[in-house]
């Protein structure tokens, strides 16, 4: 069974500082395919002013955007790794967000994984799971549309 309920114990209103702040993300799983999550999460993104890195191996471009193949090979400051892999993937994606300096790893709905979580709360990061950042920043920032 996949967990829904967030289990990162961040408010509200740190979740609502982490939108707020950082504002560079690399979207890992990114997608062409406008019915994907990802394509949607990368779009609304976009239109609401956030730097967003597609990371992707299988592709060049993704929304009019450079599609990296791993999120070290962005020439750009990363605040925040958005994952939206399988659990089994995760954990190689927060070693690169560790190395890549990033402040925050996202484990949106499906992808979490224990150890990934565990590794990026040692190595110093925040790590928010089982959310959707789209949900999340929809939610807490309704009254500003």
């Amino acid at each position: 069974m996949v967990r829904t309920t967030p289990v990162d114990g961040l408010s509200d209103e740190e979740i609502r500082e982490i939108l707020t702040k950082y504002r560079k993300i690399a979207l890992v799983g990114a997608s062409p395919k406008p019915e994907r999550d990802s394509n949607q999460v990368m779009r609304y993104l976009l239109e609401k002013g956030y730097e967003v890195y597609p990371v992707n191996p299988r592709y060049g471009e993704i929304l009019g955007r450079k599609c990296y193949p791993s999120a070290l090979d962005i020439p750009d400051e990363v605040e925040i790794v958005d994952l939206f892999v399988r659990p089994e993937f995760t954990m190689d994606y927060v070693e690169q967000a560790i190395k890549k300096g990033a402040k925050i790893v996202w484990f949106q709905f499906g992808t979490f994984s224990e150890e990934a979580f565990r590794k990026a709360k040692e190595a110093g990061l925040i790590a928010a799971a089982h959310r959707c950042i789209k949900q999340e920043h929809e939610r807490l920032f309704a009254e500003e549309f």
